[in-house]
């Protein structure tokens, strides 16, 4: 039976004609996968299987997945990043899964983000939601000043300003969420002139999420995505704490919001 194999033209040109008819002819492609979004078991015989190529700064990795959870496509990451997913599906090790507020380096601001991950009910649906906040204002680029331009910044990117949580922010095209061998890599941004996505935000090690949070997030091909100035959210340790704090920004005029289609799409 032929294989049900998509190679894009961005994997093919990483990867080379030879290699990817190899693959599409089976010589090189595993039948059956876990696939690298919801970690499930897939079977390039029997259903769509995207091929995925994860480039680090020095190697590669081509990854598995299911179709209706991720596009086939080229993915930048750290390094790092790479390895820690080269090390998860080795292992395959289940751990304990959280919705951690870690807080991370973002890549294009010399600043520290916290990203907290859960899930909010909006309109009687419960939807994946990433709620970042800074641990200290952030200027904007070039300025010496000391003002808070987090929220006009991520505005100037298509984030819109929400008063209330009445019912889900539009879809920011450009931007996406990496889910990736079932955890959080990054939040990605359009590159410049058109070019490949690039981190806005990235996990130095992969975050976990829920398998709550996972599943939502495979159902709604996409993760809605708040923000607020610092001191605004803090840490919640329960998703009804945070819905709390998320209401409270927005009526204060402190949110801003945006859904994201995951990993590109």
């Amino acid at each position: 039976m032929p294989r049900m194999l998509d190679v894009s033209d961005d994997v093919r040109a990483e990867i080379g004609d030879e290699e990817a008819d190899r693959l599409l002819a089976g010589e090189s492609a595993p039948g059956s996968y876990d696939c690298t979004s919801c970690r499930t078991p897939g079977d390039c015989e029997q259903e769509r299987t995207s091929t995925v190529l994860f480039i680090g700064d020095e190697t590669a990795v081509l990854a598995f997945a299911h179709s209706g959870c991720l596009p086939s496509q080229v993915v930048k990451v750290t390094e790092e990043q790479l390895q820690g997913a080269v090390r998860s599906i080795s292992a395959d090790q289940d751990r304990p899964e959280s919705a951690p507020a870690a807080p991370e380096q973002a890549a294009s601001e010399q600043a520290v983000l916290g990203v907290t991950s859960g899930l909010i009910l909006i309109a009687g649906e419960l939807h994946p939601a990433l709620v970042v906040e800074p641990t200290a204002p952030i200027a904007r680029p070039g300025t010496a000043g000391a003002g808070d331009d987090f929220l006009p910044l991520l505005i100037e990117q298509g984030f819109m300003p929400v008063t209330e949580l009445s019912s889900a922010p539009a879809v920011l095209h450009g931007w996406s969420v990496l889910l990736a061998t079932g955890q959080l890599h990054a939040v990605l941004q359009p590159g410049t002139n058109g070019g490949r996505p690039v981190a806005w935000w990235q996990a130095h090690q992969p975050l976990q999420v829920t398998e709550g949070w996972r599943t939502a997030a495979n159902k709604h091909q996409q993760v809605l995505m708040f923000a607020a100035p610092v001191g605004s959210i803090g840490r919640q340790p329960r998703e009804d704490l945070l819905r709390d704090a998320l209401d409270k920004a927005a009526a204060n005029g402190q949110l801003v919001a945006a859904a994201l289609p995951l990993a590109g799409t």
